[in-house]
Order: C-alpha cells, then sequence, then structure tokens
C-alpha cells in the first residue's frame, strides 16, 4: 500500500480523475483505501493520434485522409488520390462525403491546390475543405514556396453564391455535431451574382450548418441599384361623362327627369351623375344625389336639385373632385436573411386617385301657374329636369422603387455555429434604392345635362340643370426602395467567435432611393440606407418586417 507522501508525490505528476466509489474501495484504482483517503488515479493511456489528425497547416497529406483536386491535372473520372486527382471541387467533396468505392471509407476531407475553380460548391457539414496545397511534384504540403497562405484555393465562379455549407435533413455526414474546417481558401463572389441578381454573398451557412473558416480570405463583391418602379402611364385616366339634357314643357304626356351617365373606373369603381328631376302639372320632381356620396357630409356637394313648387326649381349641386393619391413611404426596414442570401424592401406604391363624383340632377319644373300653362291640345307636363355629369376616374399610382442589392461576406442563418480564425473578410459597396414610380393623372370630370325649356311664348318656367362631375384625383408617386447592405458577417442568431487575426473591412451601404417626383433634396417617401457594419443581425425570412 502507498503511503500519504506516495499520494501526494503522484498529485503533483498527475491530472486529477474522478473516480466512482463503492462503500469502501475505489473502483478501478490498484488499491483498495477508502474514498476519502484517495487523492488522484493513474490515468488511462493516451492512444496515440492517427494519421490524419492535425492542423490543416501541419497534418500530413495521406491518401486515406482525403481526395484530392487539382484545377490544372485532374480528372474527374480518376479516384482523387494524390497521384490521380479529380478536376473539380463539387465532384472531390462527393468523393469525400460518401467515399471512393470499393467499399472505402467516406474521408471527409478535400485537399485542393492551390489555383482558380470557377464553380459553385456545397460542402455539407462535417466534410474538410483545405486548400492552399502545393501541387507541383505531387508535395500536396501547405508550407510549400508557392502554397499556404501565399497561393490559396481560389472560389470564384461568374455567377451564383460561390461557397454554402448545408445542415439540411439528410445532409450532415457525421453526426449532429458534426463541423467543416475550411482553411486556405480565397472565396469571391462577383457582383451582383445572388439569386436575386442583385446582391454579392461570398459564403452562406444554411439552417444548422457548422464551420469554422481558418487562414483564409472572404470577398463580396458589389451590390447593384435597385430597379426604378413603374411609372403609370402618363395618359390621364378615363374621362366622365356629360349629363344629359332634360325635356321640354309640353312635349311629352310623361316627363321623366334625364337619365344618369355613368363612368366605370374598374375595381368596382364608378362615379354617377344624379337623375334630373321630372316634369309634373303643379310640381315639379326632385332630381337625385350625384354618386359617390361624400362621406364627411354628402349635402355639401354632388346634391339633388329640388324641383318647383311655389319657387323655380334648384340645380344640382356640382361634384367634388377626387382626392389625390398623395406620395408613399419610402423602405423601411433591414431586409431578411434566407438561403437565397438578403432580400431588402420595396418602397410603398403609391395609392390610386379618388374617383371624382357625379353632379347632382337638376330639378324639374311645372306646367301650370297663375299665369300660365301648356296650350289645349298638347301634352301638358313641365319640363324635365338634367342629369348631372360623371366624374374622371381616380389615376393609377406608380410602383415603388426596388432595394438596393447587398454585399455581405458571410451570412449565418438559424441555429449554425461559426468560427472564423486568422481570416480577412472584404465587401463592397451595397446598391442604392431604385426611385420611385410617378402616378397618373386624373379624368375630367364632365359637363351637367341642361334641363328641359318651358314652353315658348307663355312665361313658363325652365328646368334646372344637374351638376358638373368632379374631377379624378392625380394617381400617388411611390416611394424609394432600400439601399443595399454592406456587412461582412450577417447572422440571424448570435452563435459564432471571431478569433484573434480576423479582420473585418467592410464598403458603404446604398442610399435609399427617391420617391417619384421628388427632387434631390426631397426627402419625403425617400427610402433608408441599406444597413451597415462588421457584425449585423437581421431577422430571418419567416420572421415579419417591422
Amino acid at each position: 500500500m502507498r503511503s500519504k507522501e506516495g499520494r501526494r508525490a503522484a498529485r503533483g505528476v498527475v491530472a486529477l480523475a474522478i473516480c466512482v466509489c463503492g462503500a469502501s474501495t475505489l473502483t478501478g484504482c490498484p488499491y483498495s483505501d477508502p474514498c476519502w483517503e484517495v487523492e488522484a488515479c493513474e490515468p488511462d493511456p493516451v492512444p496515440p493520434p492517427g494519421p490524419c489528425e492535425g492542423e490543416p497547416g501541419t497534418a500530413p497529406a495521406l491518401d486515406e485522409c482525403g481526395v484530392f483536386v487539382s484545377p490544372l491535372s485532374g480528372d474527374d473520372r480518376s479516384p482523387g488520390t494524390k497521384d490521380a486527382p479529380v478536376k473539380t471541387l463539387q465532384h472531390a467533396i462527393g468523393l469525400a462525403a460518401h467515399g471512393r468505392g470499393r467499399g472505402e471509407d467516406a474521408t471527409l476531407r478535400v485537399y485542393a491546390c492551390g489555383g482558380e475553380f470557377a464553380e459553385t460548391i456545397t460542402l455539407p457539414s462535417g466534410v474538410d475543405l483545405w486548400g492552399g496545397r502545393l501541387c507541383d511534384g505531387g508535395d500536396w504540403s501547405y508550407e510549400g514556396s508557392f502554397g499556404g497562405p501565399d497561393h490559396p484555393t481560389i472560389i470564384a465562379p461568374p455567377g451564383g453564391i460561390p461557397l454554402r455549407v448545408l445542415r439540411e435533413e439528410g445532409k450532415a455526414v457525421a453526426g449532429d455535431n458534426a463541423t467543416s474546417v475550411i482553411a486556405g481558401v480565397r472565396v469571391v463572389a462577383a457582383d451582383a451574382s445572388a439569386p436575386d441578381g442583385k446582391s454579392s454573398i461570398a459564403v452562406i451557412l444554411s439552417t444548422g450548418a457548422r464551420a469554422i473558416v481558418q487562414d483564409s480570405v472572404i470577398v463580396a463583391g458589389n451590390g447593384k441599384d435597385g430597379e426604378p418602379g413603374e411609372d403609370a402611364d402618363t395618359e390621364r385616366a378615363p374621362d366622365g361623362m356629360a349629363g344629359n339634357h332634360g325635356v321640354d314643357a309640353c312635349t311629352t304626356d310623361a316627363a321623366v327627369g334625364a337619365l344618369p351617365v355613368v363612368t366605370v373606373c374598374g375595381d368596382g369603381i364608378e362615379s354617377t351623375g344624379g337623375y334630373g328631376g321630372d316634369g309634373g302639372l303643379d310640381v315639379g320632381g326632385d332630381g337625385a344625389p350625384g354618386q359617390p356620396a361624400l362621406a364627411e357630409d354628402p349635402k355639401l356637394d354632388s346634391h339633388a336639385g329640388l324641383g318647383a313648387d311655389q319657387r323655380r326649381c334648384e340645380d344640382g349641386g356640382d361634384g367634388a373632385n377626387g382626392a389625390d393619391g398623395g406620395r408613399a413611404d419610402g423602405a423601411l426596414g433591414p431586409g431578411f436573411l434566407s438561403d437565397d442570401g438578403w432580400t431588402g424592401v420595396r418602397g410603398g406604391d403609391g395609392k390610386k386617385g379618388g374617383v371624382g363624383h357625379g353632379g347632382g340632377g337638376g330639378g324639374g319644373s311645372k306646367s301650370r301657374g297663375p299665369m300660365f300653362a301648356c296650350p289645349v291640345g298638347l301634352p301638358q307636363s313641365g319640363a324635365a329636369g338634367g342629369s348631372g355629369g360623371s366624374g374622371g376616374c381616380g389615376g393609377k399610382g406608380g410602383g415603388g422603387g426596388g432595394y438596393g442589392g447587398a454585399s455581405i461576406g458571410i451570412v449565418a442563418l438559424e441555429g449554425t455555429d461559426l468560427t472564423v480564425a486568422n481570416t480577412d473578410v472584404f465587401t463592397g459597396d451595397g446598391g442604392r434604392g431604385g426611385v420611385g414610380g410617378t402616378g397618373q393623372p386624373g379624368g375630367v370630370g364632365r359637363s351637367a345635362g341642361n334641363g328641359g325649356r318651358g314652353y315658348a311664348g307663355e312665361g313658363m318656367w325652365h328646368a334646372c340643370e344637374g351638376g358638373d362631375g368632379g374631377n379624378g384625383g392625380r394617381g400617388g408617386d411611390a416611394g424609394g426602395g432600400l439601399g443595399g447592405a454592406s456587412v461582412g458577417i450577417a447572422y440571424v442568431v448570435p452563435n459564432f467567435a471571431i478569433r484573434p487575426g480576423t479582420t473585418v473591412s467592410v464598403g458603404g451601404a446604398g442610399d435609399g432611393g427617391f420617391a417619384g417626383n421628388a427632387g434631390t433634396e426631397d426627402e419625403v417617401g425617400k427610402g433608408e440606407s441599406g444597413p451597415r457594419g462588421q457584425l449585423v443581425a437581421f431577422p430571418a425570412a419567416s420572421e415579419p418586417l417591422h
């Protein structure tokens, strides 16, 4: 049995271990002292490192450790060994994830030569991509005179997202905690090459993906300016219709007031002039109000003219003009992230101008009074009132300005785990937001119909005319679009680490677009400038924008 002094000596050179005690003994230790007397156990032997373990810069490059890829000497029909590399990165990743065949296990690693690969690649979490290898002479080392950081593997496709790391269901290859180590690469996104045709994004980590990016350079290009909103038609909206005239007195047995006219503007919107009042014997009929009625006070405009009684009839009221659409708001908010990258916000569409209100119908007159009447043998009805003219249609609004394209180095979506070490991230400029479209002029309201005339030579009262239709309101000008973002690392949930040696340099965010018909100093309806920063949080595509 060891002495207490011996156990103290062991404590000085052996890492402290947690022992599982029985009633009075230490399980797994080569002695049976009570647990309270035991301070340390001999550690289990540490197995020697495997031949493939180590850091990208120092681990040996062996056929059993990975698949080899060379853009110059490779052939995708080859097995991907050092002596027979494949040509494309994506094919090498497939072999590394699933094995070369012939019963070989998946290596889960790709060794890539220094050189340029003009392809977009998708990397399952758990598959490593170790670039910057010196391939001349079959060396495949990282620290060669033309290898490593001085000669990286360049992933620079002409379009699309150059590098995606996936953790979709069924795509991970090494368990829930699989992490891809990406080292010795230069990832370059072309200008405006993302799926939206506007943004430039170099790397996207899909939901749940895990990656370590080290000893690399990530470069995003410039975003494209947002497209201008569509202008509404420059020709004015449909005009109203002139009202119908009322019939003269003593010309018909039933002098019905003039029929209304209707302007159909689409979307169920109409403007209708009011009926003219009927002609009568002792009393003229009232006209009808124009439509639509004013919500505030229908008696102010489009009112019906009163028929003749003790006094002459009254004209119908003119219809009110439709309200102009005004100017829509510019785009607000940061935009959101998805597997397609960044989506900005368009400017608000201009509102449609209000329809011109129809004029009221004129009052009808009468044919009999103390001093006058229709001659014997003629119809006896008095003159009928004219109908109101209908209003013009409201102009259509302009379309909102489009958002400018973003420039983002790395996008990390929900549930991702990202570490960036000794890596430079560069972004370009975000695109300017598009200008809003202009609205359409409203249609012109038309004149009222005249009232019928009394019988000539007898001093009979004439009927009254309707009111004129109002003009349609001008369509609203649209707001400007959001400026494009310029962000080094854009994320949804903060689950990442930035290690020493990492620098993030960002360009300028895009300015927001101006509203339609706005001058360069007019800020009303202008979109916001895009987000800008080294690290910026965004809502996910499933979250509402505020």
